[in-house]
């Protein structure tokens, strides 16, 4: 798994959960290979689970606004979900499940090496915060490593609770702002500088 296609190929072939006896593609995601922001949601719903790319949904449609209200397509950034195949029902990823795909997150990282991390919704956001609250933590950025992490709600929060959306829409005009110091942070860091481990996070 050293390059994005031999990644996305052990994704696509994946049997290491109970995920891949109920799924029709898995999605590996799809976005520049040195993008500025990478973005990670949960996991695969309907849409994704037919089509193999990520929010691509009602909740991909809304990201897509997002991005557009700061001048951005889904082509400008990377798009993954923390758990590569759909959950039945669309229910929520369970622990063995995290576990079995951490490796693929993990790995796309490493070779994307995105100043920004955007974290949507609770279950990403416990990748690097574990424990951590997203009514609480949300748009606040905090350091990992020469990478920025941003939490943000997941977009499907907002459309079944509208009241959430303005935290959305004010949390990613912070993003720009972001990326420019990402960018600084990351040319000031070695290359051998290891990443951390979450508890080792610091707050911007």
């Amino acid at each position: 798994m050293d390059t994005l296609e031999s990644l996305a190929l052990a994704v696509e072939t994946c049997t290491d959960c109970t995920l891949c006896e109920g799924r029709t593609r898995s999605v590996p995601g799809e976005g520049p290979e040195r993008p500025d922001i990478m973005f990670i949601g949960e996991g695969p719903g309907y849409h994704e689970d037919q089509q193999g790319r990520p929010f691509v949904g009602p909740a991909g449609k809304l990201l897509e606004e997002l991005l557009a209200a700061i001048g951005l397509t889904r082509r400008d950034v990377y798009i993954a979900n923390v758990i590569k195949c759909r959950p039945p029902n669309n229910r929520d990823p369970l622990p063995d499940e995290i576990k079995a795909c951490r490796k693929y997150l993990d790995q796309q990282i490493r070779l994307l090496d995105p100043p920004v991390i955007v974290t949507l919704g609770r279950f990403s956001m416990a990748r690097f915060m574990p424990g951590a609250t997203i009514s609480r933590v949300h748009g606040k950025p905090q350091q990992w490593g020469k990478r920025t992490i941003f939490p943000m709600y997941h977009p499907a929060a907002a459309l079944h609770q509208g009241s959430l959306r303005r935290y959305l829409e004010e949390d990613i005009r912070k993003l720009p702002s972001l990326v420019e110091e990402a960018r600084r942070n990351a040319m000031t860091a070695t290359e051998e500088e290891p990443t951390p481990e979450p508890e080792q996070l610091k707050m911007l």
